[in-house]
């Protein structure tokens, strides 16, 4: 059988995504886009797990599937099933990429979604390094975010939440793994702490997701005349409030396609020890806006 150039045969490699839900997935493009433009014999699709997803990576394994990416709500709970993880992603104690190592019988574990968003922010020439970073939210993915902030140099990190209580314990954490990281937590409601310079801010909630494309976690005009640089990790809407703001404030602002776009490149490299080349890359780029309708 011959799908978009792919030839399955009973030597096709099976790859894909555990999750629930899972129907909205943009994986399945990234991965057989690439494994289409290099002639792979590979093959990714979507399995929807709502319950027990440590059954779900056992019975993954005993199938033979080379490799998993992994998303909400199952990041932290494959975990236990892994014969190895990776350090960044045991600090963060979440993955979401597994690679098959036959030899150990079982996974390692990796996390993909902070490289990926570092190599975005790179691809934009966003640096990190000394910078002051400014990270809206405190679950999973902000405290994902502020350790890869601080892990690649940031001279100050601000983590703002509705709950302030949330953001310092994301601080105390961090600042215990990356002390020369300066760290502070103060809340969105009050922004009279706010660094003196101007800052890349890091969106990392929900808000202004789609259907919600109207809603900002922040609505003070002030505050985004302070911001550099936006980067929302939203990608749905491709336009978001957080970014239509920072432009009107004279900032440049980023969504979070590129940062989906990397995580699953760095995934495929990894599953094919590999580095994928730059028109791959664009060429996922077009495929992932087209789905998208843009």
């Amino acid at each position: 059988m011959n799908i978009d150039g792919l030839n399955i045969d009973g030597h096709t490699r099976i790859f894909g995504l555990i999750g629930n839900p899972v129907g909205h997935t943009m994986s399945p493009v990234i991965h057989n886009t690439l494994a289409s433009y290099y002639g792979h014999n590979l093959i990714y699709g979507a399995f929807p797990v709502a319950d027990d997803p440590v059954k779900a990576v056992e019975g993954a394994y005993a199938l033979g599937i080379c490799g998993l990416n992994v998303t909400v709500p199952h990041k932290s709970a494959v975990i236990p099933t892994l014969v190895e993880t990776d350090d960044f992603a045991f600090k963060i104690g979440a993955v979401n990429t597994l690679v098959r190592v036959d030899e150990k019988k079982g996974y390692k574990g990796y996390n993909t979604d902070m490289p990926g968003l570092y190599r975005a922010l790179q691809q934009e020439n966003i640096g990190i390094a000394g910078e002051t970073v400014v990270i809206l939210g405190a679950g999973g993915a902000a405290r994902a975010v502020a350790m890869m902030t601080a892990s690649k140099g940031a001279a100050r990190v601000l983590v703002l939440n509705r709950t302030v209580s949330k953001a310092e314990a994301i601080v105390r954490e961090i600042t215990a793994l990356y002390p020369d990281c300066r760290m502070y937590a103060g809340s969105i409601y009050d922004l009279s702490n706010l660094p003196d310079e101007k800052f890349l801010c890091i969106q990392a909630t929900s808000t202004g997701m789609s259907p919600h494309v109207e809603q900002a976690v922040i609505e003070n005009s002030a505050f985004y005349e302070r911001i550099h640089t936006g980067f929302d990790l939203v990608y749905n809407p491709y336009d978001t409030k957080f970014m239509r703001l920072v432009r009107q404030a004279g900032g440049r602002a980023y969504n979070g396609l590129n940062m989906l776009l990397y995580q699953g490149v760095i995934a495929y490299e990894l599953w094919n020890n590999m580095k994928v080349d730059e028109d791959a890359v664009s060429l996922v780029r077009r495929r992932l806006k087209e789905e998208m309708g843009l």
